[in-house]
């Protein structure tokens, strides 16, 4: 892969500049630079954009509605978007169960549900970890028993991101006991809809409401709502969980872009004081960073050429997680410390305290959700057993 922009490649760039600009409604950019999560309408809404444009489903082949983009090309999107204060594409559905339909999935799976998750239409969210299965997922008790055309599920799923927002979700159950815990477990879409569901948001650290925990009781879900063989989900589940930590490939350019904010705070100064970026200090984290996020960068795009070429990456999600995941930490620290004592006054779950600025709560929310990146998809210390094992073979 070169890492220099063909004449073709240039023209691409332009083409996706000019859209950015066009297109990247105001109030999202806004949110987006002062460090706050787009909120799941924004998320929707930038789909939709994405879609009507053609660019739905980026890394999709042409056959399911995507764009068939090189990996420089994919590269060159990120790039532009970033640099154009857009968010990532919201990749519940797009790039975790929707690539699993469109390989396991029936026709009339794919045809029904495919087309809604480019548009925006559906959000989905992901049914795995449990109050005694969280990195160990083989340890789930949500049980699925089949009754003619349905089957009874029953259990609780918890951690479980904008569930009170979905509309599906895909939900690891276990069909069958087995001597091995792995085997016996199939993979459902769960209409939210469904009788039986409740679902109960409660606040994380940086008091905002991303997560929920979702009790199933006596939820009739069809037969035909089965991805691929029963007692498959297992190793669906892991193509699911690599993907998503294989995601990070794509994000070095937004720690960039990250980065960029950072120093912007920090070239001003306040209450007399010199801007801190003027310390010496302060620069040479602010260097020692960005030497590594272009580290990433280029991480990532090997992956993405692998994966685009069909080559076995082995672990190479895992150290992708691992690194961005701790990155993000050390970027987000960086800018709660360029923006000062400011960065104390963030947002409260509490409508009657959400009059303050977004500049100013923003950076403390970006690190206080950042503290779960370490901990999502898959523990790090997970990740270092599974490199050691793949990649060692300790």
């Amino acid at each position: 892969m070169s890492l220099f922009d063909s004449q073709a490649d240039a023209a691409f760039r332009q083409e996706v500049r000019r859209f950015c600009a066009d297109n990247v409604p105001a109030e999202l950019r806004a949110r987006v630079r002062s460090g706050l999560r787009p909120t799941p309408a924004q998320f929707r809404e930038w789909q939709s954009i994405l879609y009507r444009q053609g660019w739905g489903a980026p890394s999709w082949p042409t056959q399911y509605g995507g764009t068939g983009w090189s990996p420089v090309q994919l590269h060159i999107f990120e790039q532009e978007s970033a640099a154009a204060d857009a968010p990532p594409q919201y990749h519940q559905g797009l790039e975790l169960i929707g690539p699993i339909l469109f390989t396991y999935g029936t026709p009339e799976q794919k045809e029904h549900y495919l087309p809604r998750i480019l548009s925006g239409e559906h959000w989905w969210c992901q049914g795995y970890s449990e109050p005694q299965a969280g990195s160990d997922l083989a340890a789930l008790r949500t049980r699925a028993e089949r009754q003619g055309a349905h089957y009874r599920v029953n259990g609780q799923k918890l951690w479980t991101s904008y569930a009170h927002e979905s509309d599906m979700m895909f939900c690891l159950v276990r069909t069958s006991d087995e001597a091995r815990r792995q085997n016996g477990i199939s993979l459902l879409l769960v209409d939210m809809r469904s009788p039986g569901i409740t679902v109960r948001p409660f606040a994380t650290l940086d008091e905002q409401t991303h997560v929920t925990e979702v009790f199933l009781d006596d939820v009739m879900v069809p037969v035909t709502q089965l991805v691929g063989d029963e007692g498959k989900g297992w190793s669906y589940g892991k193509v699911l969980l690599d993907r998503e930590r294989a995601l990070t490939a794509t994000l070095g350019v937004r720690l960039r872009r990250q980065l960029e904010y950072v120093r912007a705070q920090a070239a001003r100064g306040g209450d007399g004081a010199p801007p801190l970026l003027e310390s010496t200090h302060f620069r040479s984290r602010l260097a020692q960073l960005e030497v590594e996020v272009t580290a990433i960068e280029y991480m990532g795009l090997r992956a993405l050429a692998d994966n685009v070429s069909g080559v076995d990456a082995g672990p190479r999600g895992s150290m992708l997680k691992i690194r961005w995941s701790e990155l993000l930490q050390r970027v987000n620290l960086l800018w709660v410390d360029a923006t000062g004592y400011e960065a104390a006054r963030f947002r409260s779950a509490d409508p009657a305290q959400q009059e303050v600025d977004e500049a100013s709560y923003g950076p403390m929310s970006a690190y206080l959700h950042s503290r779960v990146t370490t901990i999502y998809g898959g523990a790090n210390e997970v990740q270092r057993n599974i490199i050691a094992r793949r990649a060692l073979d300790l």
